[in-house]
C-alpha cells in the first residue's frame, strides 16, 4: 500500500493507493468518517472496505481529508472535504485512464461525502454508503440520484438510527432506473468493532454481483 502525495485545493493530502496491473481495472475512492471525531483513511470499517475493493481487482484509493495526519488545511465543515474529495479522484482517474467503472465508497461523514461527490460526477458507476448519517445531514440533494448502489448499516447502531437510512433508502427507491441495495448487519455498532468480517462479506458480495 504505497503512500501517495496528492495536490489538493488547500494543500497536500496524504493517501494509501493499492494498484491493480490491469490497464482496464475499475477503480474506487475510500472516504473517511468525521475528521473532529477522530476520523482517518486508517479507520478499521474504512480499512475493511478498502480491502474488499482491492479483493475484487479495483485499484483503490484511500486519503486523508484536510486536516487530518499529513494532510495540509483545515476542517471546513464539508464544503472543503467534498473539494478534497473531486481532487482526489482527479488523481485516481489520471493514474487510471483506462478504468472500465469508477466507484466511490464513504463510511458515515465520508458517506455524506461521498453521496454529494457523486452528484457531481456523472462518470461515478456506483456507490457503497455505510452508515449513511441521515439523521446528522441533509441527502435532500439526492434528487434524483443518479446511480445504484449499496448502503449498509448496522441494527444496534445508536449514532444512526436504523429508521433514518431505511427512510432514506424508502426515499431514493421511489426513483425508476436505479436499484438501492439494502444491507443491514445485525448486532453491528456504528463502527463495526465486532463486524467488520460481516462488512467486508457484505460488501465482496455485493461488488461480485455487480462488476
Amino acid at each position: 500500500m504505497p503512500e501517495v502525495l496528492i495536490n489538493g485545493p488547500d494543500g497536500r493530502l496524504e493517501g494509501r493507493y493499492k494498484h491493480n496491473e490491469d490497464d482496464n481495472a475499475p477503480i474506487a475512492l475510500m472516504l473517511h468518517p468525521h475528521p473532529q471525531y477522530g476520523g482517518t483513511m486508517n479507520n478499521k470499517a474504512i480499512y475493511a472496505m478498502y480491502h474488499a475493493f482491492a479483493g475484487r481487482g479495483f485499484s483503490v484509493l484511500r486519503f486523508n481529508f484536510r486536516g487530518v495526519g499529513r494532510s495540509q488545511g483545515i476542517y471546513d465543515r464539508g464544503e472543503g472535504e467534498l473539494a478534497d474529495a473531486a481532487s482526489a479522484l482527479d488523481w485516481l482517474q489520471g493514474h487510471n485512464i483506462g478504468a472500465r467503472q469508477c466507484w466511490i465508497a464513504g463510511f458515515s461523514f465520508g458517506a455524506w461525502i461521498g453521496m454529494q461527490l457523486l452528484m457531481r460526477r456523472p462518470e461515478i458507476t456506483s456507490f457503497v454508503s455505510v452508515a449513511p448519517p441521515a439523521n446528522l445531514y441533509d441527502f435532500s440533494f439526492l434528487a434524483p440520484c443518479p446511480s445504484s448502489g449499496l448502503m449498509v448499516h448496522g441494527d444496534a447502531d445508536t449514532t444512526v438510527p436504523p429508521e433514518s437510512v431505511e427512510k432514506l433508502i424508502e426515499k431514493l427507491s421511489i426513483q425508476k432506473g436505479i436499484t438501492i441495495s439494502h444491507s443491514i448487519i445485525e448486532g453491528a455498532d456504528h463502527f463495526f468493532g465486532r463486524n467488520l468480517e460481516d462488512l467486508s462479506t457484505t460488501i465482496d458480495r455485493y461488488l461480485a454481483e455487480h462488476l
